[in-house]
């Protein structure tokens, strides 16, 4: 029996991996809808940072980074096996951004806010060490297409909290929902930042907002066949490497507008 739009099913996935050179870097995606007619997405537990206003220091995130985020989204969603028939082309999105720099700035390694959950997708990373670059934060949303298999996450899911380890696949699946054509993030240092009951002393803290939010529960991420045969109305047949696009071809006339 399908549940109700208020019967979800709300699990925190989550991994932390130690690096080679002793850096650390731990991703958490949330799951949760049965419908994308309505239904929360969420976490079932919440890990708090104590005495925040000493352990943040907001970090600038640059035009570059902002570039770099949107075009590696749109290389992953460009080159997605099975091909995509109506994949969408992603841009930048300052509101989304504005909400994800109030998240990162309270350095809890949680989704939040709560409230805006029913209305976003949201990936987040962190990483202690040496940072180098902004995609360092997100290449391990993609490395979890080695554990994919289309269409469903499948085991890639696992259960919470019983079993919230393992594999995963619904930070991939986020980046290439077919309809989540606008993203937003932000990047904030925490010190003393508390993930999963351990202590890091200076993290990199990544949060990335998704509009219109996937990982629908019972959907595909995307619809196959040829690429661009299935694109919405609204795109007039244009289309671009593979992807279902506006008809400007720069980030630039979203952002500066």
């Amino acid at each position: 029996m399908l549940r109700s739009t208020t019967d979800v099913c709300l699990s925190l996935i989550a991994v932390v991996i130690t690096l080679a050179d002793g850096d650390r870097v731990a991703v958490v995606n949330s799951t949760g809808s049965v419908s994308n007619t309505g239904g929360l997405s969420g976490v079932n537990f919440s890990v708090s940072n104590a005495d925040t206003s000493r352990s943040r220091q907001k970090r600038y995130i640059s035009q570059s980074d902002m570039i770099a985020i949107v075009d590696y989204h749109n290389m992953v969603r460009a080159n997605v096996f099975p091909p995509a028939a109506n994949m969408e082309y992603m841009v930048w999105d300052d509101g989304l951004a504005k909400s994800a720099e109030a998240w990162a700035a309270t350095c809890i390694w949680d989704h939040g806010p709560y409230y805006l959950m029913r209305f976003y997708g949201q990936n987040l990373s962190v990483r202690t060490g040496r940072f180098r670059s902004i995609l360092q934060l997100v290449k391990p949303w993609y490395d979890e297409v080695r554990d994919y298999v289309f269409p469903y996450p499948r085991d890639c899911s696992p259960r919470c909290p019983a079993r919230c380890y393992g594999p995963m696949c619904t930070h991939y699946t986020q980046m290439v929902w077919a309809t989540s054509r606008r993203v937003g993030c932000a990047v904030q240092t925490c010190y003393n930042m508390n993930v999963w009951g351990s202590l890091w002393r200076r993290a990199t803290y990544l949060v990335c907002n998704y509009s219109p939010k996937g990982n629908w529960i019972g959907e595909a991420p995307y619809q196959v066949g040829v690429p661009c045969s299935a694109c919405p109305p609204a795109y007039g047949a244009s289309c671009s490497s593979n992807l279902c696009s506006p008809a400007v071809s720069s980030n630039y006339l979203y952002w500066f507008r």
